[in-house]
């Protein structure tokens, strides 16, 4: 057995920025044994510059020189006994001889061997080789010199991401910058970035990007454009990448000049045929199209009553000479009347795609989304999984965290994914565990995978937070195997990213295995999905707008009760659509889980759960227990000063800081709007109650005014003030009625975008502090004009010595349209949660 290496404290490094991501391959200490087990050299068998094994090789050679400082050069045609030799195994058969055992390897699938005197990396095909190389490298940035002879498969051949990302630079739901590929209309003269980008996912066994926004512009295929997906394709194709991308339904009408789109129209037919036909001209190795149909007002097949499969199939047809895949979304409803008691959006998917099965063409993959709403904070499986025996599917999570967070609240989701990944449907009383669904091993489907939107932009952390970069990686982790341990993949990404100082592996695991169970407490639970702004931002809370509109995400709740019933003998009808074992649970409110009871039943507040807890109870400790888990997020991270480069570390230190009072607005909001609602009051006298609270619009005033925040639960007492004018400076001022000692002051107040107000805080004339109302050029979430829950937040002077009858003063200065807004101040002893 060789070394396997621990370091357990090292210096950092420079201060990093993210790009690298998770391959930095922080440079490690080798000892004489270490040098003893680096390769002599590197044989990448194949010498062309832009196929994926020579760039493997090179792979290989900065790999090793940045971690161990080893200068191992490249040759190409001869293979040495102490070297490392990467290549398929055709060509190792070609130029090294005879394999006695070779693997048996699927597409994309290698060998990876470091026993014996030399080090081969084989692939099935290029790709694959790549994929061993940096699996290699993973286990040499994590100090492993362990001997291995192992060959791995991926588990389904559709391993894709997709990108939000629309023609004039911005990106749909993302929070890390701007389009890396898109601007002004047209494709970015610099792909470098496309180029890293590429390099990540190869290195997490992705094979394909669909680059463009699911609710797509007709204009991404203007000639000029396709030359441009071109390029965008040049960049990946080293890095075993395929270019996809998203298409609008009626572009033979927009772009083409055609008076129909109508898909059996015969011209409509050859327009599809005609332009993949220019696509495929200039990408030979496209790996398809993803189309979203006849969902929230995108064109589609209906408008013709033709069929989904029709549809569908219209686009396979033009793909099958070339070998491309639809992604077909099953992301597809109407809006519908709440009057309507039988009336529920989470049937769409089956109601919709179940009568299809078995009528599309063998190159269409159903694109089914792990919940049968959008990306809530729990879900329960989607039925869809369990209703289409002869048509291909894939699983589609969400790494871009759109309702859960926005990359401003830590969040690591593979727990939440593997709630669905690991659930087994029980189809015809058989095992049917859904990532044997989806990757085509229950039903015998010869396609099948997942797809991950991603939304990654310019941001240097790519996605807009260090932290997140976690979710990425572990998406291609369990893409290509589901069946990994969350935990385990998340403690790899740690080593290789913040290095291999124990408590820094010790803390961070521990912070982001609680982070998803904080924020379902803190944001909705029970099943009630997350209750946030769904009309607006979907980013803070807002628990009325789900209900009283169309868009189906619906809790039903008025003041005696909450809850869908879902049921099949009194509700929509929705637990009819799984199988008959799982039906019968979810049927039954005695059966069915805690965790998912508001979301199957629709029950009285008062409603006991097997907790023991009613269901108004557990809202309230949920919502505090979210919250205090927050708080230590922070102080943990903070314990971890001088282990981590100073740049990453502030810059993670800001935002777990802002999470921290972001989950108080969310906490105190969602309890407070079911508290009037419910008129039952908490066990635990918290709601409402906070002794160490001065509200603003209590204060005296100069310069500033009361005003009435909408919703009003984003509001302590339902009030804040503003300044009289966006050109008035407003005082606000109080005599703290605290027992002196040394206190936390932390100021709640909104930060609008559109303005950077500025704020400064006196104690008896004594300056503690200042701030600027500046979140939206430093934080990630989708900004807010209003004083509501996205732009609520709060600011933290700690260790502030504070004496009984002192006189503290807020001066703000209004800027743009952000008028120095203010909600409360708290006066915390040092380890009180307010």
């Amino acid at each position: 057995m060789k070394a396997l290496l621990f370091f357990a404290s090292l210096g950092f490094v420079a201060a990093e920025n993210g790009l690298k991501g998770w391959l930095r391959y922080e440079s490690l200490p080798c000892s004489s044994q270490c040098r003893r087990n680096l390769p002599s050299g590197i044989v990448a068998l194949n010498a062309t510059e832009t196929s994926p094994v020579y760039v493997a090789g090179l792979e290989l050679q900065e790999g090793l020189k940045d971690i161990y400082g080893s200068h191992a050069q490249i040759t190409h045609s001869q293979c040495e006994t102490d070297s490392v030799v990467v290549g398929t195994i055709d060509q190792y058969r070609q130029t090294c001889g005879r394999m006695d055992e070779p693997p048996e390897l699927d597409e994309d699938g290698f060998w990876l061997s470091t026993s014996g005197q030399g080090v081969q990396i084989l692939g099935q095909n290029e790709r694959g080789a790549l994929y061993g190389a940096f699996e290699y490298l993973s286990m040499l940035a994590q100090g492993n010199f362990s001997e291995v002879a192992y060959s791995t498969n991926p588990s389904a051949p559709v391993r894709w991401v997709n990108q939000w990302d629309n023609m004039d630079g911005s990106i749909e739901r993302g929070y890390g910058g701007e389009s890396i590929f898109f601007k002004d209309g047209g494709i970015v003269n610099d792909l470098s970035r496309a180029a890293q980008y590429a390099r990540l996912l190869a290195s997490i066994r992705i094979n394909a990007v669909v680059v463009n926004n699911v609710n797509a512009n007709a204009t991404t295929l203007t000639p000029q454009n396709i030359e441009g997906l071109g390029r965008i394709a040049d960049v990946f194709r080293p890095y075993g990448v395929q270019l996809g991308i998203s298409l609008n339904f009626a572009t033979p009408q927009i772009l083409g000049g055609l008076s129909t789109y109508d898909p059996l129209n015969k011209c409509v037919i050859q327009w599809w045929t005609n332009v993949t036909a220019q696509i495929y001209k200039r990408v030979p190795d496209m790996a398809g199209y993803l189309v979203k149909a006849d969902s929230e007002g995108e064109p589609g097949p209906e408008t013709y009553n033709r069929t989904l499969a029709q549809g569908a199939n219209l686009f396979a047809k033009a793909l099958q000479p070339y070998g491309g895949i639809v992604m077909f979304r099953a992301f597809v409803y109407n809006q519908l009347n709440e009057s309507n008691w039988k009336a529920d959006r989470a049937k769409a998917a089956v109601d919709f795609f179940k009568p299809l099965d078995g009528k599309f063409e063998e190159n269409v993959i159903v694109q089914i989304k792990y919940g049968p709403i959008d990306f809530q904070v729990r879900e329960p499986t989607s039925p869809l999984f369990a209703n289409l025996f002869h048509t291909n599917t894939a699983l589609e999570v969400e790494v871009t965290q759109e309702y859960l967070g926005q990359q401003s609240h830590l969040l690591y989701l593979p727990p939440l994914w593997k709630t669905v990944m690991d659930f087994d449907l029980r189809v015809e009383r058989q095992p049917s565990v859904v990532r044997d669904i989806y990757t085509g091993k229950r039903f015998n489907r010869k396609l099948g995978g997942s797809a991950a939107v991603v939304n990654v932009g310019t941001n240097a952390t790519w996605l807009g937070s260090h932290l997140s970069m976690s979710n990425l990686y572990a998406y291609g982790r369990l893409a290509w195997d589901p069946t990994e341990d969350a935990q385990e993949i998340l403690e790899d990404w740690i080593r290789l990213t913040f290095g291999l100082d124990n408590k820094v592996l010790q803390t961070l695991t521990r912070m982001s295995m609680e982070s998803w169970p904080a924020y379902e407490n803190y944001s909705g639970n029970l099943g009630i999905q997350t209750l946030t702004d769904i009309l607006y931002t979907h980013y803070g809370p807002n628990p009325a707008s789900q209900d009283n509109n169309g868009w189906g995400q619906w809790t039903r709740a008025n003041h005696k009760t909450i809850g869908m019933d879902r049921t099949v003998s009194k509700g929509t009808g929705y637990t009819g659509q799984y199988p008959a074992e799982v039906a019968a649970i979810y049927e039954n409110l005695d059966t069915t889980p805690d965790n998912l009871v508001l979301w199957f039943h629709h029950v009285n507040y008062t409603h006991r759960l097997h907790s023991g807890k009613t269901v108004i109870q557990h809202f309230y400790d949920a919502h505090y227990e979210g919250a205090v888990t927050a708080q230590t997020f922070l102080t943990q991270w903070e314990s971890l000063e001088g282990k981590v480069d100073p740049e990453r570390y502030e810059d993670i230190r800001r935002r777990l800081d802002y999470q921290t009072g972001h989950s108080i607005v969310w906490r105190d909001a969602i309890v407070n709007f079911y508290h009037n609602l419910s008129r039952i009051p908490d066990e635990m006298k918290r709601v409402g109650n906070h002794a160490w609270r001065v509200e603003a619009e209590d204060m005296d005033l100069t310069g500033y005014e009361t005003y009435v925040v909408s919703p009003f639960e984003t509001a302590s007492g339902s009030m804040a003030i503003v300044t009289n004018s966006n050109s008035t400076t407003g005082t606000a001022t109080t005599t703290l009625d605290f027992p002196s000692g040394v206190y936390d002051l932390a100021i709640n107040y909104y930060d609008l975008y559109g303005g950077v107000s500025q704020w400064e805080v006196y104690l008896n004339n004594r300056t503690i502090g200042h701030w600027i109302g500046n979140n939206e050029h430093t934080l990630s979430h989708t900004p807010s004009i209003y004083l509501d829950g996205h732009s609520a937040t709060r600011i933290n002077f700690r260790g502030v010595q504070v004496n009984q009858g002192d006189v503290l003063k807020i001066v703000g200065t209004p800027n743009g349209i952000e008028p120095a807004p203010l909600d409360y101040i708290s006066v915390l002893p040092p380890g009180t949660v307010d």
